[in-house]
């Protein structure tokens, strides 16, 4: 629903300075290809330029930022912290989808299952026997849930996502489209020329606010539970082994793949596509950058790159080496030349 600038400024703490107070906003863009009657940021002084030929009509900018050729119809919102103040716009100008608080027809929950209030289950989704739903959450056409799960409150799990038996879910956590959780861990014994599977019985426990991406797998413990702590947050495509613990704010990003049993303590950052053999312990603040694989333990507050994972500093210095490395034999080829021409004349 549209509002005002006026209202846009007072909801996020900003100034107005310029454009039009009156002028209706009702949608947000970015600061290349906004639009008149959308509001945008700019906190970075490389997207400076672009500045000048904007058509939007308001734009967050952080106290003390300068900015030059600001177009007259352009209102500049001026605030302490407009990454996010414009994180708030957005959220009032483009407000979450509002299900009804319903049981779908089409749903299959079992008569042993506890819903609280105001639950929404939709078509086609499947509820196990004695299943818990909080209050207020939603489970979204498709979505499965399996025996003796039990779900916070204010939780959402998106289309097809599905929750093996005995996983718990805390309040506000959200489950994207395919991801899976509480498979089977990857365990086996090797005997008589065969791959014997080990039982997995364990679990896998979710605290509160955590948010996990499209088609992420986390699998159950063991033995126990694998664990992912309050406030992480886990994109797409991301495999988390059996009897991991996750701490609290993790981010693991796209491609990650977590072995068995690993340690990853409180803020540790694991970039796209890095990699942790099992059984390895990621100190508290580390983090691991894109593509690395980590085989040993890290070092909290530390980063890391490469295959093995070392020092950044360290892995820096070997990548610009290696890449002398072609002109360094052409000059050994050369040396060797005319160490074979000074032999000869000898």
């Amino acid at each position: 629903m549209p509002i005002t600038l006026q209202e846009l400024a007072q909801a996020c703490a900003a100034q107005i300075v310029g454009g039009d107070a009156n002028a209706l906003i009702h949608s947000a863009g970015d600061i290349i290809s906004a639009q008149a009657g959308q509001v945008t940021q700019l906190t970075n002084s490389r997207y400076s330029k672009h500045i000048k030929a904007s058509l939007a009509s308001a734009c967050f900018i952080a106290e003390g930022f300068s900015v030059a050729d600001v177009p007259e119809q352009l209102a500049l919102l001026v605030c302490a912290d407009p990454e996010m103040a414009f994180v708030k716009a957005v959220g009032l100008l483009h407000p979450e989808a509002t299900y009804p608080k319903t049981v779908a027809l089409q749903a299959v929950v079992s008569e042993t299952a506890k819903l609280g209030e105001n639950v929404y289950i939709g078509a086609y989704a499947v509820i196990g026997d004695h299943a818990e739903i909080g209050d207020n959450s939603q489970i979204l056409p498709g979505a499965y849930v399996g025996n003796h799960v039990k779900i916070g409150k204010n939780s959402r799990l998106y289309p097809y996502a599905v929750v093996y038996d005995d996983c718990v879910l805390g309040d506000n956590v959200i489950i994207h489209s395919g991801a899976v959780i509480g498979a089977d861990g990857f365990g086996y014994k090797f005997r008589n020329y065969q791959h014997v599977k080990v039982p997995q019985v364990g679990n896998v426990v979710i605290e509160d606010n955590v948010e996990i991406g499209a088609n992420t797998c986390i699998d159950r413990g063991a033995l126990g539970s694998t664990t992912i702590g309050l406030g992480s947050k886990i994109d797409n495509l991301v495999q988390v082994g059996h009897n991991n613990k996750i701490g609290k704010h993790v981010i693991l990003c796209g491609g990650v793949g977590v072995s068995g049993s690993c340690n990853i303590s409180d803020y540790a950052i694991l970039a796209g596509s890095a990699g942790v053999a099992d059984h390895v312990n990621i100190g508290q603040g580390a983090v691991v950058m894109a593509r690395s694989g980590v085989a040993n333990d890290v070092a909290a507050g530390s980063h890391v790159f490469g295959s093995p994972a070392k020092d950044k500093r360290l892995a820096y210095k070997e990548q610009v080496a290696l890449s002398k490395l072609p002109e360094l034999l052409k000059k050994v080829k050369l040396l060797e030349e005319k160490i074979q021409q000074l032999e000869q004349s000898a």
